[in-house]
């Protein structure tokens, strides 16, 4: 790489630091970004859509001074709104869809934070997937392994990061869309607490409550200093997440005290976890007890059986109404125009009745109260990240006839994440361990609903105890 050949060896707040230092212009970074894009994309294709003059034009207008003034970034092609850029959804319905004429509350504060946006990373149709494989620009590949998934819905996101084209990208979570492509491509994953970031102007909630935006970072400090930047309330949103105390940054640089933290390897819906995937969580264990921390073994009580069909009902009733909004052609989506389980699922939307939506978003709040009760004796929750290291692609197939089982495959590899989605905590995924095979491996740190503060004070120690920085796929090298 000819441009800015260091580019690689800093976060996202590094690289900002060089820029405010003069070391470095936010033209070096720009193309440093574009250069890595244009070599390694073709082989994990994480970027459907250049936006190189925009990110250009965006300097030359001239930059906000914020926190990452100057640092690239790249918008997933799902709920990020960008004035004068289309919105493709991973949709052959909606790739005709004409640019959008705002940006959304929290492109906003990516631009005031100094981001320079310079392309959209690709996801799953409508993101009702954890693989990255739309019919409409074909699959995204892992960095570590291109015969195995990057995860979903954020997978260009989480490709494009650790093929290390750029140290932070958006990224946007429902059911696990941060964090299972943050733990199959070895980075941060933070799905914040619900509301913490506004999906204003046009929506108040995403899926029931359980979706929420934030990115897929290299290190803890990146993802603090941009939750720093974007959380607030939007006007007119329903509901808003408790302030925090004290910047989400200034966390990551104070001590974690000593912490109760629970663990658990029993996934809610019976799953298997792989021994590998056991084995990381019992070493992490291990690191917060020496680190001062106290850990015990203990299994949430909470109706367990209930959370993947509380999502299957919440997300099948959300894609009837999904499918309806193209905004120009006035009509939902044909069978012919979308995938298969896309299909499927808006079919079992249609036979879920009021009273059943009703029910859904009780039980969701039925199992945030359990796990308040929970965190009434434990600080944090430390989960497996996933059931396994990334599938191979093709194996959480949105073109399968059989809906049921695209679901069950969905939850038996990712059984921890769209727990608390449905109960709005935070929950956040470090990359801590790699399997035998060479693919990153995962813990799941979960804390009480509004307390991000705590993830970011573990999640820096833990950092700091087992970095993982320097450790980055052959295609980066």
């Amino acid at each position: 790489m000819s441009a800015f050949k260091e580019y690689e060896t800093f976060d996202a707040l590094g690289l900002a630091a060089l820029a405010r230092r003069g070391e470095v212009t936010p033209e070096d970074l720009l193309e440093a970004a574009i250069e890595r894009v244009e070599a390694r994309n073709p082989a994990i294709n994480a970027v459907t859509m250049e936006l190189y003059d925009y990110g250009r034009k965006a300097i030359a207008d001239g930059l906000p001074d914020g926190p990452f003034r100057g640092v690239p970034f790249l918008v997933k092609d799902l709920t990020a709104s960008v004035a004068g850029v289309k919105m493709t959804r991973g949709s052959k319905f909606f790739a005709d869809t004409p640019p959008s004429s705002i940006d959304s509350e929290h492109v906003k504060r990516l631009k005031q934070a100094g981001l320079v946006i310079f392309g959209r990373t690709n996801t799953c149709e409508i993101g009702l997937s954890l693989t990255c494989e739309p019919q409409l620009h074909g699959p995204t590949r892992n960095p570590w392994n291109t015969e195995h998934i990057s995860g979903g819905s954020s997978g260009g996101a989480a490709a494009a990061v650790a093929a290390r084209m750029l140290p932070l990208a958006h990224a946007s979570d429902g059911f696990g869309s941060i964090r299972a492509p943050a733990a199959c491509c070895g980075l941060v994953g933070l799905k914040p607490t619900r509301s913490r970031n506004t999906f204003a102007p046009v929506l108040g909630e995403g899926l029931g409550g359980c979706s929420t935006e934030h990115a897929v970072s290299l290190s803890v400090r990146d993802s603090a200093a941009l939750l720093d930047a974007t959380h607030g309330s939007g006007p007119g949103d329903p509901y808003v997440a408790p302030p925090p105390v004290r910047s989400f940054l200034e966390e990551t640089k104070n001590a974690a005290g000593k912490l109760r933290i629970a663990w658990t390897a029993k996934a809610p819906n019976g799953a298997q976890v792989d021994t590998e995937c056991l084995q990381l969580l019992e070493q992490t264990v291990q690191l917060c007890s020496e680190l001062g921390h106290e850990v015990e073994e203990c299994d949430p009580q909470v109706d367990g059986g209930d959370i993947v069909p509380t999502f299957v009902t919440l997300a099948a009733a959300n894609t009837v109404v999904n499918l309806s909004t193209h905004p120009t052609k006035g009509r939902s989506a044909h069978e012919d125009e979308v995938e298969r389980i896309t299909w499927l699922t808006a079919k079992l939307g249609e036979q879920i009745s009021a009273p059943d939506y009703v029910s859904a978003t009780q039980a969701a709040h039925r199992l945030g109260r359990q796990m308040a009760a929970f965190h009434s004796q434990w600080d944090v929750l430390l989960t497996p990240g996933l059931a396994s290291p990334a599938v191979k692609l093709g194996w959480i197939d949105m073109m399968m006839d059989d809906v049921d089982e695209y679901w069950q495959r969905v939850f038996r590899f990712s059984p921890f994440t769209v727990w608390f989605n449905l109960t709005g905590q935070p929950a956040m995924m470090l990359p801590l361990g790699q399997s035998d095979s060479g693919l990153p491996l995962a813990v799941q740190l979960v804390t009480p609903f509004g307390d991000e503060a705590t993830l970011f004070r573990l999640g820096a120690q833990l950092e700091a105890a087992l970095p993982w920085f320097d450790r980055k796929p052959e295609l980066a090298k």
